[in-house]
């Protein structure tokens, strides 16, 4: 495979960060290149908006916090609750085939399958789908968001020091302004729980935890 390249799958605007945001920014201190692919911008957070005016905005807020961590970052226009559809008929696939095969990832990260929400759980079908077209075949990883515990997963566990980036993450974390009441506060004692508990397992201050599902 040569260098190693990291490829992070999010259904909206600020997953990447919530799932795996501390990782990314480890693996970018690192010199590794990371690719974070967004789905949809989030047209819904705010129903009393103009879509092009919530776009925008969660466009602007993921790109400052894929600076922040280090990463490149490509947004797609599906809809939300319409991944499946929207994918199929914009030829997102095709578009992020090509993507893929010139950043040539070794690990690709992605939504849980247990996760309740039906755009993370459609990002997850998307990426499996995606998998199997690639003619080389990276390690695929899930990460949580908003499924506290995982009660069916069996799969190898890796866990990552995040130590040194955790900071990071909160920071990227801020960046998001528009989701601070929908998303970002209701999440960020989960986020800090799970990094402590996951860091107690390796005898660090903070570590982020997926699974190896292929």
């Amino acid at each position: 495979m040569g260098k190693e390249s990291i490829v992070v799958f999010g259904a909206h605007s600020d997953d990447f960060v919530i799932g795996s945001g501390a990782t990314i920014a480890k693996y970018s201190k690192e010199g590794t290149p990371v690719t974070s692919i967004v789905f949809s911008y989030g047209e819904k957070s705010h129903p009393w908006l103009k879509e092009a005016v919530i776009k925008k905005m969660r466009a602007h807020e993921a790109i400052e916090a894929s600076t922040i961590l280090g990463c490149k970052t490509y947004i797609h226009n599906l809809r939300e609750m319409n991944f499946i559809e929207d994918y199929k008929t914009n030829n997102i696939e095709e578009k992020i085939i090509k993507l893929l095969t010139k950043v040539k990832p070794t690990k690709i990260f992605t939504h849980s399958p247990e996760d309740p929400h039906p755009d993370h759980k459609a990002v997850y079908t998307i990426t499996m789908a995606l998998i199997q077209k690639l003619s080389w075949k990276p390690e695929v990883y899930i990460y949580s968001i908003w499924n506290p515990v995982s009660f069916k997963t069996d799969y190898p566990v890796l866990y990552v020091n995040v130590s040194k980036t955790f900071s990071l993450k909160l920071r990227a974390l801020k960046t998001f302004r528009s989701q601070r009441f929908h998303a970002i506060y209701p999440l960020l004692i989960l986020v800090f729980k799970r990094a402590f508990v996951s860091g107690i397992k390796i005898r660090k201050k903070f570590a982020e935890r997926f699974y190896r599902i292929q």
